[in-house]
């Protein structure tokens, strides 16, 4: 028994020392040093360790020109073809190309010889464009795996996604190569991206940068390249709440330091595991000195490749059969190995690792799992402030961040500060003066606050230097807030910023904010001017003269016709002794004015003249008054609702076809320019139409068709411009205010104004002397504008969208218009229910009042007259009881002979009474005094 096992362990031996040595094509590019330092340190850990069966036959190496990558064909196939006749082909290839024509070159003999290659060159799935397509069989002996290089980046993919970036840009240097991440790395994520080599002017590289709206840095390369970039970015004054830096090494022996007054940066390098550092394969490879994650890839890679050949020697899978194809050979044809699984014996190795573990899941999706160390490294007033271990990343696609208790990436998160140009138009956006600072406020102010909320940035308004939108020249200049968005000084165009074909050809335009929004036309409100003698101008003053002097005229007539006539009362007084005393009126002057006047009054003059000539005096007088009396009735009610009669111009036709009244928009506006564009589209139809007319090469019937005496093409725009020019553009809309104030609305006549309808219908808000006139026309909508091509665009228009289904645009729409604190209430002029104001009728209380007046003061020249025409001896009356008892019986005499006399007596003007209230006389016949007997009192002579 003993002598048995002897012999199989013997047997065992010879057979593992018949293993030949394995063969290798090694292929790299000569700046590839890591390749070089992993191979010698392979060969170095076979020579010490001694492993059975695995010692390295003929390494065939090729070292390829990045410069020349053509003759990759040529310098692989002449050294592999020698091989072959040689009797020695490699048993396996070794391809660490990188990237590009040269890694594409090795791929595509690899699969068409039908070698077992591993691969450690760049590319995920879908970059393997030769080895894309291979099958089963071929995938098995074809392994790929990304190197730290490639896999190393992925943490930019879960930055960006982590921190939702819409910008970044990737600059790196000569240790990494991303050829094919361009398209790989953020692919299918809406963020705005590119890649950079660093250049040696790196202020301009990253001046460039900036230009281009991108906030967001990622360094890939060597800790001192990085230092570089970081430090122009600090001369650039790219640090701060609006930039994100972040640098990536794959060197772990030094970190970088930035002189910035503030500044913050996430820094990530790879993780040495001290067990690994002081494991086996250090001590005998020598990569314990001058350590490189490229290094122990390499040697990772290398070493497991090797056993997994020698493992499969031995297990007798791998093809002692194989054979060979030359690439010389004319009639190559794709060789496909059947039964050669490389890929199971690399996978089941078990070799230990001197850097990261292998994850190996298929060609485009293996990697070295590294885990880096992710530090964030706060610098202020030029030195180092702290270090915050944020936590470990483990490589994947794109793998994820172990974060420490209490940390996290938010902190070094962009601040969004966008710069949103504005110009001022109320009430969209207005500005006032706040503790000293400009403050910005109104209806798009308050959109940008809502989007604020919803997006997550910050934002800093400033006034357009022009105060203009932009208009485009003639030259293909523009101006104003789209110059600001093409110049990229401007991220955001804000305000009442009307959407024009022209402009979204140099800029973007988010979805609409605003309702369709036209051209309107702005008068003064007519004010006719009221006065408190209104109703005296209804004549005019030579009628009111006429008046007055046929007034005197006839009432002097009449009482001459009166004085003269023998029929007249005062003349005749026995004839009309019987007629009631009403009746009986004597027309003195005084009474003749009287007459005359009160006879232009409902009332009456009363009694006319007894005399038929007077009577015709007063009857001509009547049909005057009646006359004059309609005539001023008819005209003052004319004249009092003259003022609320419709304007003569309700529309932009009633403008063009009157020359009484001015108009013109504000000179550069969108209003100008359309007017401007109407009429020369007006000039270019009449230029075609009368070339086609004039056209020699038509025929005669097709000429007839054209000969019309009517031009077919209106010129009414072309009128309008002219008119406009001719009336001076206004140069700023306050101007345009001014003049339309100065028109003399009442007369029809002064300047219209014409200018989007919100402008016009704000002002009107606002201001009571001010009309909005006729329909809006030429509408168009309201956007926000940003610059072209920019992501914003999409993000602007998804929260404008949100909020107008959550209904705050309506809202803003109420705040801003229905609700505004500025508004004012005017009253409506064209009410036709409106009376006459107190303004145009109060001079009838005047005239009541002055009447009442003059009465006061000819009472007091009466009273005054009466007490200085009287005698003061006849006030002294001596009062006795003796007197009062004679006056009563004295007054008893008088009616005891009232009723013995048969005479009719004539009545005393009134009854008198003496100073002790009692009724003491009657006067019979014309006896003018009353004598009594006795002691009674004698009347005044007053009486």
């Amino acid at each position: 028994m003993c002598s048995l096992r002897l012999f199989l362990v013997l047997g065992l031996v010879l057979v593992v020392h018949s293993i030949d040595p394995i063969r290798v094509l090694l292929v790299h590019e000569t700046n590839n040093v890591d390749v070089d330092r992993a191979f010698t340190a392979v060969q170095s850990y076979l020579e010490r360790t001694k492993v059975p069966g695995l010692s390295l036959g003929i390494v065939s190496r090729v070292v390829l020109d990045s410069t020349q990558k053509y003759l990759t064909v040529d310098d692989v196939c002449s050294l592999y073809d020698k091989s072959v006749d040689a009797g020695i082909p490699p048993h396996l290839v070794l391809d660490f190309t990188w990237a590009g024509l040269s890694s594409e070159v090795m791929k595509a003999l690899t699969r068409n010889l039908g070698l077992p290659t591993i691969s450690g060159s760049y590319g995920g799935v879908g970059d393997l464009k030769q080895w894309s397509n291979i099958d089963g069989n071929q995938t098995k002996y074809l392994v790929q795996v990304m190197p730290p290089s490639d896999i190393i980046p992925q943490l930019i993919a879960l930055v960006t996604s982590m921190q939702n970036m819409t910008n970044a840009a990737i600059l790196y240097d000569d240790s990494f190569d991303v050829t094919n991440k361009y398209k790989s790395l953020l692919k299918n994520r809406p963020i705005r991206h590119m890649f950079s080599r660093i250049e040696t002017n790196i202020n301009t590289q990253i001046r460039r940068l900036e230009d281009m709206d991108i906030v967001n840095y990622f360094i890939l390369g060597k800790v001192d390249r990085i230092n570089q970039v970081l430090m122009a970015a600090a001369q650039e004054n790219y640090f701060g709440k609006k930039y994100s830096w972040c640098a990536l090494s794959k060197d772990g022996s030094s970190e970088p330091f930035v002189r910035t007054e503030n500044g913050s940066i996430l820094f990530a390098t790879p993780t040495i595991n001290p067990d690994v550092a002081n494991g086996i394969l250090y001590k005998t490879s020598g990569l314990n000195t001058g350590y490189s994650v490229d290094t122990g890839f390499y040697f990772d890679m290398t070493l497991r490749a090797l056993t997994a050949v020698k493992n499969m020697i031995e297990a007798n899978t791998w093809p002692t059969d194989m054979i060979y194809p030359k690439c010389s050979s004319s009639d190559i044809v794709a060789t496909v190995r059947e039964n050669l699984d490389l890929r199971k014996a690399f996978t089941d190795a078990n070799v230990g690792t001197t850097f990261a573990k292998l994850m190996l899941n298929g060609n485009g999706k293996s990697y070295p799992q590294v885990e880096m160390t992710v530090n964030q490294m706060n610098f202020k007033n030029s030195r180092l402030e702290s270090k915050n271990a944020l936590g470990i990343w483990k490589a994947g696609m794109p793998g994820e961040i172990a974060f420490a208790a209490g940390q996290s990436i938010r902190p070094l998160q962009v601040i969004s500060v966008f710069k949103i140009a504005v110009v001022v138009q109320a009430p969209f956006i207005m500005k006032r003066n706040s503790n000293g600072t400009v403050e910005f406020y109104g209806y798009c102010v308050d959109l940008i606050k809502d989007i604020q909320a919803i997006m997550g940035f910050e934002y800093e308004l400033y006034e357009v230097p022009d105060g203009k939108y932009g208009n485009m020249d003639s030259k293909m200049n523009w101006n104003g807030m789209i110059k600001e968005l093409m110049e990229k000084r401007a991220d955001i165009g804000l305000g009442a910023l009307a959407v024009m074909a022209e402009r979204e050809n140099v800029i973007d335009f988010t979805v609409p904010y605003y309702d369709l929004v036209g051209i309107s036309i702005l008068m003064a409100k007519p004010q006719v001017s009221t006065s408190l003698f209104k109703f005296l101008t209804v004549l005019e003053n030579d009628v009111w003269g006429c008046i007055l002097a046929a007034y005197f005229f006839t009432s002097i007539l009449l009482w001459i016709f009166d004085r003269w006539s023998p029929y007249s009362y005062q003349n005749n007084k026995e004839k009309y002794a019987d007629d009631p005393e009403e009746e009986k009126r004597e027309f003195s002057l005084k009474e003749s004015l009287w007459f005359c006047m009160t006879s232009l009054t409902p009332q009456g003059g009363g009694e006319s003249p007894k005399h038929l000539s007077g009577r015709l005096i007063a009857a001509t007088w009547w049909l005057f008054g009646f006359i004059i009396i309609a005539s001023y009735t008819a005209n003052l009610a004319a004249f009092l609702t003259v003022s609320r009669l419709d304007s003569p111009v309700n529309s932009l036709d009633d403008l063009s076809t009157q020359y009484k009244v001015q108009y013109a928009p504000q000179n550069g506006t969108d209003v100008a320019t359309y007017f401007e564009r109407m009429a020369y589209i007006e000039k270019r139809f009449y230029e075609i139409w009368k070339d086609m007319s004039l056209n020699d090469s038509m025929n005669e019937v097709e000429r007839s068709k054209l000969a019309v005496w009517d031009y077919p093409v209106s010129d009414k725009y072309t009128k309008i411009w002219q008119s406009m020019q001719d009336a001076a553009l206004p140069q700023t809309f306050e101007e345009a205010l001014t003049r339309v104030r100065a028109s003399n609305a009442e007369n029809n006549d002064g300047f219209a104004f014409l200018g989007d309808a919100t402008d016009i219908r704000y002002q009107v808000l606002v201001n009571c002397d001010l009309q909005m006139v006729g329909e809006e026309f030429s509408r168009k909508p309201y956007a926000v504008a940003v610059q072209e091509g920019s992501p914003l665009r999409d993000l602007l228009n998804d929260a404008i969208l949100r909020l107008l289904n959550q209904r705050r645009l309506e809202t803003l729409k109420e705040r801003w218009w229905t609700d505004n604190p500025e508004k004012k209430e005017c009253g409506d002029t064209n009410d036709q229910s409106d009376g006459i104001s107190i303004q145009n009728i109060g001079g009838v209380f005047i005239v009541i009042f002055v009447g009442i007046f003059l009465a006061c003061v000819t009472l007091a020249i009466e009273y005054c007259y009466f007490k200085v025409k009287r005698n003061p001896e006849d006030d002294q009356v001596i009062s006795t009881p003796e007197s009062r008892t004679n006056a009563t019986n004295n007054r008893k005499n008088l009616d005891d002979a009232y009723t013995k006399n048969s005479q009719k007596p004539y009545i005393l003007d009134d009854k008198s009474r003496d100073p002790y209230g009692a009724d003491y006389g009657y006067n019979f016949g014309a006896k003018r005094e009353l004598e009594l007997e006795g002691d009674g009192p004698r009347p005044r002579k007053a009486w």
